[in-house]
């Protein structure tokens, strides 16, 4: 690994110098350093890829997972009993191979385009009444808990069949599965037995009587060998769903509109042509500086990334914000640009783990990019772009509030 072997490890995660800048170490390792030694959170080490070509290399490969539970796989944080990346789901699900992809299959039919657009005017629904209702409590209004926070959730709610009068129970239980840091073990472990408990009898409630949602429809369906998913399965299914798209998409919703209203320039262009939403929308997703740890690989051989020879036992974190403002693969990476085509970029990440929710969570964000153009046209940030502070978490970068005015 050249002189990089020699010097310290850096602590990881990196701090921009505001919530939505990038860490200026960034730049720095994809110059020179592209493979570099960091140490965790928990105090074990990884190596942390920044460039694009090595981090759509490393996601691109089939042959790498996440296989966390290694005895020799670096831990994220010290108190991590698992957490996230080792609970029930993990173990329940195929996390790699040919199961994996069959489990994924079946998924994602539920997530095509063609079930977006029928989704898409019960999402606008939703935002609408979301962005109705923070108006009637009047400006300033803080854009994430109003409309960033819940819409994911009930949207999620609406996918699984749960009805909506338990929405704000989804909500509680997202929250407290997600923020490992501000819940209490025997918090997180009452919430996820409240949840599973939830959700296996609403599993056994769809079969008796099915409906018009992913469970009704995974209850019946088989994969390609002819298999059915068994409850433990259907359930680790849902949790998965919610664990993987709320608090990212809540968290992006707030971003989005912060980088848009930052330069209101950027806002003023999408009022005078709203058919450069689309484009908008990869375009806030690449730039955003603020996704996170990146996506954990373990290596179970020999590979070689760049000019580097990584062994067999390597934990390697990919991050894919620092990818996404790769000079070599983005013209201006540095530079916002709304209309950017084509946008390459790794935000859902790439290969047989890219995110399977891509096409919900784009649908999200456009139409209530859509909803805010239209009804809040105004709208502006109520605080300088560079007071707007992080979420003190792991796993998902964000920030704490949007505070906006109209």
């Amino acid at each position: 690994m050249g002189h990089a072997g020699i010097e310290e490890a850096l602590g990881y995660p990196f701090t921009g110098p505001a919530a939505l800048e990038p860490p200026g170490e960034w730049e720095r390792l994809r110059q020179r350093c592209p493979v570099a030694r960091v140490t965790l959170p928990s105090g074990d080490e990884a190596s942390l890829l920044t460039r694009y070509d090595d981090v759509k290399q490393v996601l691109a490969d089939p042959r790498f997972g996440r296989l966390l539970n290694a005895p020799d796989a670096a831990r994220i944080s010290a108190t991590e009993s698992g957490g996230l990346f080792n609970n029930e789901m993990a173990t329940t699900l195929p996390q790699s191979g040919e199961a994996h992809q069959r489990w994924r299959r079946m998924v994602n039919r539920w997530f095509t385009a063609k079930r977006m657009a029928t989704l898409r005017p019960a999402i606008e629904a939703m935002a609408e009444r979301l962005v109705d209702d923070m108006v009637k409590s009047g400006p300033p209004a803080d854009l994430k808990a109003s409309v960033g926070f819940p819409l994911p959730v009930w949207v999620i709610c609406d996918m699984l069949g749960v009805p909506a009068s338990d929405r704000d129970r989804f909500a509680h239980w997202s929250d407290s599965l997600l923020n490992l840091t501000r819940y209490t073990e025997d918090e997180v472990n009452a919430a996820q037995d409240e949840f599973f408990a939830y959700l296996a009898s609403h599993v056994a409630a769809k079969r008796e009587r099915p409906g018009d949602d992913l469970l009704s429809e995974l209850i019946t369906a088989t994969d390609s060998t002819g298999e059915r998913l068994s409850d433990k399965m259907l359930v680790a299914t849902g949790l998965g769903l919610l664990i993987a798209g709320h608090e990212t998409t809540a968290n992006m919703i707030g971003k989005m509109v912060a980088m848009l209203l930052a330069d209101r320039r950027q806002w003023e262009r999408l009022l005078a042509d709203p058919s450069a939403v689309r484009t908008a929308v990869e375009e806030v997703l690449r730039f955003d500086a603020n996704p996170g740890l990146g996506m954990v690989r373990y290596l179970d051989e020999d590979v070689e990334i760049g000019d580097a020879a990584l062994p067999r036992g390597t934990t390697v974190l990919c991050s894919m914000a620092a990818a996404n403002r790769d000079e070599q693969a983005f013209e201006d990476a540095d530079e916002l640009d709304i209309a950017r085509t084509p946008n390459p970029h790794l935000a859902f990440g790439s290969g047989p783990h890219s995110c399977l929710g891509q096409a919900l969570a784009r649908t999200e964000l456009q139409v209530v990019l859509e909803v805010l153009l239209r009804k809040l046209p105004t709208l502006e940030l109520a605080v300088p772009a560079k007071d707007l502070r992080r979420v003190e978490g792991l796993v998902v970068g964000g920030l704490r509030e949007v505070p906006v005015r109209w």
